[in-house]
């Protein structure tokens, strides 16, 4: 779900005036980081969302994961040799290259001048650095272990990485050869038919239904190839649009998971994102609840995302984390088995690790299958298809030279 940004007017305890702007999910989260930062709220007003392109504009300007994982390897290194934290941030500005990420970095700076905790700071930015990220720092903060903490983060950010390209990648070969057979089908239906259709109608030869078709549909696009370019194009917008709201996501969310081959892969991705996340919290200090509660909110799926924050409700209620989980469907047996064992042994951390470790590596193995079978299966599709279209082309002709 897409942050709202919020324009407010507030005082600091010294009673200075403070105008400025901040993102969260509703006005109520808003009024509540404001508050969190110790600041006396005069007025706070939702501001304009940009219109749809300026959304696609913004996921061009995004800092990726790879820009967070550098920048919070480099800030884990700074404070593990004792560099001030302000000068730390100073050091960070200098060295960040992507302007949206170093636009965050001065005004984080300017908060902790300002007397905010790196917590706070990070909070203002929750487009940039996720709640759990979030989160991890704020445990630090209590118990003094900023740099490992962040080296954690660091590692663990590479690994989400490493998990999010291999399934790119499996997909990026098959789009590739996709997208260019479609380029070479439509210039032979709106260029190459056109030219032979005259021929087929003057000899007055039988046409086989392939053929027909074919050709009708080459006539059609000849003729209204700007239509069809521009209802594309309004689609594609609205799609976009459309999947960026709460409910759009729902939606796509839910098609991923019910998606023959990749619903499986994902499936297995969210559960090993799910088991690492709610291992760090718990071990950072945090409780069981508030780490599930968190962890639903770094899967990247509103359906685990949702089974999740029922499950912490369930452990508030004093169901254990296994139960919960024992009874979705959306969750194997064998998760809910694992971390069982680990609540009757106390080695709930180290049994979400096995989880996670399981699960990584099954998604790993999927990925490399995935990668040998689309190929072969796609070639097959492709030399079909390419060989009815010959034939549509090659059949006519033939029998237009037995007429001679």
């Amino acid at each position: 779900m897409w942050g709202m940004k919020f324009g407010y007017k507030a005082r600091t305890k010294e009673g200075e005036l403070q105008v400025g702007n901040v993102e969260a999910s509703t006005r109520d989260a808003a009024l509540s980081i404001l508050l969190g930062h110790q600041l006396f709220v005069l007025s706070i007003e939702e501001e304009q969302s940009g219109a749809w392109y300026t959304r696609i504009l913004d996921l061009f300007n995004r800092v990726k994961s790879q820009d967070i994982m550098v920048f919070t390897r480099q800030f884990a290194t700074l404070l593990a040799s004792q560099v001030p934290l302000s000068d730390s941030l100073a050091s960070l500005y200098k060295q960040t290259t992507k302007p949206v990420l170093k636009e965050a970095v001065a005004a984080i700076a300017n908060d902790i001048d300002a007397g905010f905790s790196l917590s706070q700071a990070l909070e203002r930015h929750k487009t940039i650095f996720s709640e759990f990220y979030i989160n991890m720092v704020k445990s630090a903060e209590v118990t003094g272990r900023l740099s490992e903490v962040l080296d954690f983060l660091a590692d663990y950010s590479e690994k989400q990485a490493t998990l999010i390209s291999k399934v790119k990648n499996a997909l990026t070969y098959p789009a590739f050869v996709i997208v260019l057979f479609v380029v070479v089908v439509a210039v032979m239906v709106t260029m190459v038919f056109p030219q032979i259709t005259p021929i087929f109608a003057q000899s007055h030869v039988a046409l086989p239904f392939f053929t027909q078709v074919l050709l009708g549909v080459s006539q059609f696009m000849s003729a209204w190839w700007w239509v069809l370019t521009i209802a594309l194009a309004a689609v594609v917008i609205l799609l976009i649009d459309y999947f960026q709201t709460s409910e759009g996501k729902a939606v796509l969310d839910t098609l991923t998971l019910k998606t023959p081959i990749m619903g499986p892969l994902f499936q297995k991705l969210y559960i090993a994102r799910f088991a690492e996340s709610a291992r760090v919290l718990i071990k950072g200090g945090l409780t069981i609840p508030q780490a599930v509660e968190i962890s639903s909110r770094t899967i990247g799926n509103t359906i685990y995302a949702e089974l999740l924050q029922d499950a912490a409700e369930q452990i508030r209620k004093g169901r254990l984390l296994s139960q919960a989980l024992g009874q979705m469907p959306e969750f194997p047996p064998l998760v809910s088995q694992l971390i069982a064992v680990g609540e009757s042994t106390g080695r709930l951390e180290d049994l979400l690790a096995k989880v996670n470790d399981f699960y990584s590596r099954e998604v790993e193995n999927t990925v490399d299958n995935l990668v040998e079978l689309i190929q072969p299966i796609l070639m097959v599709v492709i030399g079909v298809v390419v060989a009815i279209l010959f034939a549509s082309i090659l059949l006519p002709i033939y029998n237009l030279s037995q007429t001679f």
